[in-house]
Formats: C-alpha cells, sequence, structure tokens
C-alpha cells in the first residue's frame, strides 16, 4: 500500500494554511489526527489493530471553512475522501440511502485513484506498444509485387506514401524489407513530429451501451448497489462489441494508449490496493451530523424516531464494521471519520452516547468578520482576487484591486450577513461576482486595458442591492 502521508502536525498546519484562514484549533486537531494514522502505522501489528481512529466533530456556522478543512486534509494525505450530507440518510426501512452506500462510493475513489496511479507507472510500455499498434494500422503488409487495383486498408494518402517507398516512383519493387523498415521509421518519425494528426485511420473502438442504467426505477436504500451489481453482471455475460470507426491518429493513439495501459494493469492488484487504501486511510466527511441529532427538550416525535434511526446505522459503520461490496468486503475500523454541524438548535450531547464516544475530539469553529474576509479574498492560494485577476487576463485586461476596495467588498459582504441569512464565506463568491459583473460581460469586447477597482466602484455596483434587504436576500 502507498505509505501514508508522514507530515508532522506542524507541517500539516502550514499547508492548510495557504487555503484557509483562521480556524487554527480546528487545523491543530486534524493534524494530529492525521499524525496518529502515521504513528499507528510504526506500531507493531498485534496493538495496530487496537489503535482506533480519532474521529472528529467540527462545530461552527456555515461557511468558516469545516468542509475546506477536511477536503483539504484528504489531498495532503493523498487518501481517498468522499463527503456525505448525514441528514441524507434514512433509516433502513424509510425512503433513503443505505448508510454502507458511503462506504461503496469510498471504495470506487480509491479503486479510481489506484487504477490512474497504476496506469500513470505503466505509461512508457503503454505509449510505445500503443506506437507500434498504430504504425501497423498505417502502414499496409510490404508487398511482393506492384498490386492492382485499390489498396482499402487506412488513409488514401498515406497508403500512397507506402506505396511509393517499397516499390519506387517508377513503380519497380526493391528491396522490400529494408523499404518497409525504413518506411516505418519515417512514419514513425512522422509521428512524432506531429505531421500524421489529422490523417483518418480506422480503428477498432469499444462501444459504450446505449441504453441508461437498468434499475434507475429503484430509488430505496440499496438499489444503487443492485443496479452496479446487475450492470457488472451483463457486461460479462454480453460484453461490449468493437466497431471499426475512422478517428484521427492524434485521437486514435490516446485511444490506444488508454487500451494498452488498461491491459498492463493488473486488476486484481488494483482491488486489493484499493480496499487497503480505504481501509487505513480512506476520510469521510460527514456533514449536518446536527440534523439528525435529536432535538433537545422536543419529545418523541416521529422525525426524532429517524433520526434516531440514522444514529443507530450510523453507530456500526463508525464503530467498525464490515461492509460487502462488489469488490470485496471492506473493513471501517480505521477509516477516519470528520462530522461537522452548526448545532443552532441543539448540542453534540443529544447524539447518542455511543456515537458521541466514536467521536472523542471536539473542535469550535469561529464566526468570520471582516478582517477575516479580507484575507480570506487576499492570501490564499487561491484567493478570489487572484483568480478573477487570472480570469481577465485570458481577456488581455490587468484587472487591479485597491486594497480599500477589497476592505469595501469584505465589509459589504458582512454587512448583508448580518441583516440576512449568514453564509460565511460564501457570501464573498456572489458579492465579487455581482461587483464584476459588468467586466466580465464586456470583457471579451473591450481593448487591452488596465481595469482598477477601487472602493467607489464597489459601492456603485452594490449601492442599490446592498442598502436594499429584500434585494440583497435573493441576489447576495
Amino acid at each position: 500500500m502507498k505509505e501514508i502521508n508522514s507530515l508532522t502536525p506542524r507541517q500539516t498546519v502550514e499547508k492548510l494554511d495557504r487555503y484557509i484562514i483562521g480556524q487554527d484549533d480546528a487545523k491543530r486537531s486534524v493534524a494530529i489526527a492525521l499524525r496518529n494514522r502515521w504513528r499507528r502505522q510504526q506500531v507493531p501489528p498485534p496493538l495496530r489493530e487496537e489503535i482506533a481512529p480519532k474521529n472528529i466533530i467540527m462545530i461552527g456556522p456555515t461557511g468558516v471553512g469545516k468542509t475546506e478543512i477536511a477536503r483539504r486534509l484528504a489531498t495532503l494525505a493523498q487518501s481517498p475522501f468522499i463527503k456525505v450530507e448525514a441528514s441524507k440518510f434514512t433509516e433502513v426501512g424509510y425512503v433513503g440511502r443505505d448508510v454502507e452506500s458511503m462506504i461503496r462510493d469510498l471504495l470506487q475513489l480509491a479503486m479510481n485513484m489506484v487504477g490512474k496511479e497504476e496506469e500513470e507507472g505503466v505509461t512508457a510500455k503503454a505509449e510505445q506498444a500503443a506506437e507500434e499498434r498504430l504504425l501497423d494500422l498505417l502502414l499496409p503488409p510490404a508487398p511482393t509485387h506492384k498490386p492492382s487495383g485499390t489498396v482499402a486498408r487506412g488513409d488514401g494518402n498515406v497508403i500512397s506514401l507506402a506505396y511509393n517507398d517499397v516499390f519506387g516512383s517508377d513503380g519497380e519493387a526493391i528491396d522490400h524489407k529494408e523499404s518497409a523498415e525504413q518506411t516505418r521509421e519515417k512514419f514513425r518519425q512522422m509521428l512524432h513530429n506531429g505531421e500524421l494528426d489529422e490523417r483518418m485511420v480506422e480503428l477498432a473502438v469499444s462501444q459504450a451501451q446505449a441504453q441508461g442504467p437498468m434499475v434507475e426505477v429503484f430509488s430505496a436504500s440499496g438499489m444503487e448497489d443492485m443496479q452496479s451489481s446487475l450492470q457488472d453482471a451483463f457486461s460479462k455475460m454480453f460484453p461490449g462489441k468493437k466497431q471499426p470507426r475512422k478517428v484521427k491518429v492524434s485521437e486514435a493513439l490516446e485511444i490506444l494508449k488508454k487500451e494498452e495501459a488498461q491491459r498492463l494493469v493488473d486488476n486484481e492488484s488494483v482491488t486489493e490496493k484499493a480496499i487497503r487504501r480505504t481501509e487505513q486511510s480512506g476520510i469521510i466527511f460527514l456533514d449536518e451530523i446536527d440534523k439528525i441529532a435529536s432535538r433537545g427538550g422536543s419529545g418523541s416525535g416521529s422525525p426524532d424516531v429517524s433520526r434516531e434511526g440514522v444514529q443507530r446505522d450510523l453507530l456500526p459503520i463508525v464503530e467498525g464494521s464490515t461492509v460487502t461490496t462488489k469488490y470485496g468486503p471492506v473493513r471501517t475500523d480505521h477509516i477516519l471519520f470528520i462530522a461537522s454541524g452548526a448545532f443552532h438548535l441543539n448540542k453534540p450531547s443529544d447524539l447518542a452516547p455511543e456515537l458521541q464516544g466514536r467521536f472523542p475530539i471536539r473542535v469550535n469553529l469561529n464566526a468570520l468578520g471582516e478582517e477575516e474576509f479580507y484575507r480570506i479574498l487576499t492570501e490564499p492560494q487561491n484567493a478570489l482576487v487572484r483568480q478573477y485577476t487570472a480570469l481577465m487576463e485570458t481577456e488581455g485586461i490587468e484587472l487591479v484591486f485597491e486594497e480599500e476596495a477589497i476592505r469595501e467588498m469584505a465589509r459589504i459582504a458582512v454587512a448583508v450577513n448580518r441583516k440576512t441569512e449568514d453564509i460565511g464565506a460564501r457570501r464573498l463568491h456572489t458579492v465579487m461576482e455581482r461587483v464584476l459583473d459588468e467586466l466580465s460581460f464586456d470583457a471579451s469586447e473591450r481593448e487591452r486595458q488596465i481595469f482598477t477597482v477601487t472602493p467607489e466602484y464597489v459601492r456603485s455596483q452594490l449601492a442599490e442591492i446592498s442598502d436594499n434587504e429584500d434585494l440583497s436576500r435573493y441576489i447576495l
């Protein structure tokens, strides 16, 4: 299995700081959880299996960075990661998704990751094999006499060039073996130089199934797995036929590279590695877990029955159980679960005691203010100011933001959050889009220029909306 990332907690926090502003406590917690995974791998086997992951509950309002922290952590750890909204699950028997489906989805992601890595490992061999196959298609077998009639193979121009190389311009036969090798090398060089990219070649291509999902009509829990199993069974019973198709040489080369890479990869090895990676380094982000907690003091109405049912279904997955998938059984004992919720109407202690016990680390995330919004707009590597500047550069426009203009956008975003619903840093996306709406529309028609965003320009673009609370609710 690919070694778990061995970043120290301090290194992890430093990398998270590049994308996430503030929330130091949450960063520390996830950094420690990631390091504990590496530490567990260094422990001798008998004790290693007994060390449970330190699952985390992040508590805070929407738009403060909970999801982004978990997503960036998974990227740093190079782990399969899936985000699941806990409120989408319902107890088995109710309409909804089976909670075990998130493990199957996580394994599918791991399969894709490992498969891609394995294909990259055989890229050189696949490219070489694909090139030879393509040359076989482009070049007809070396004839021993001048053929009569039309050679019905490949592109007409290609055949004509190969024919002249073999027979000479006067049609007289020459040393066929030497000529065939020379012609092949000549074609190889032309292929490398891109001179054949636009030529057409006939290639046998697997045809994807035209029909949609076979059991799409089912929506109850577990039906997506039945659909997947049926599709797999039918694909084995009726393998897709290959049909001839004319494609450009450049496209044919990519198709053949992919076919050769898949042929060289050991599928059983991919499955085994993907299951181990899922079990040892998978991360599941359970969002809106507060939506399945009982309402404090609300009695025991039917909605709470459903919530408690979801908690009962989640409990064995988080505690550690074996989930059956089409690739084989997957143990969930060491998958890291990071849960999050606003907990406006309840608190983590309203979760089932057994479920609480499986989330030993709890961390509060702070609401974001004007200064944090300003830093979010400017500091991260993927800051919105950098994103829009890069977008406008594609139109030949140099976009410049005055510092006070950025602060004005941060101030307005905070004000709108306060007046309407607080959606945290997500408000910055709508504010920025509104400020640059005219420029984005006209950019392709403008001459190359420097466009400076000033505080006055920001206020002029947002004045009517930010001052009108009703409009703000719908537009910002």
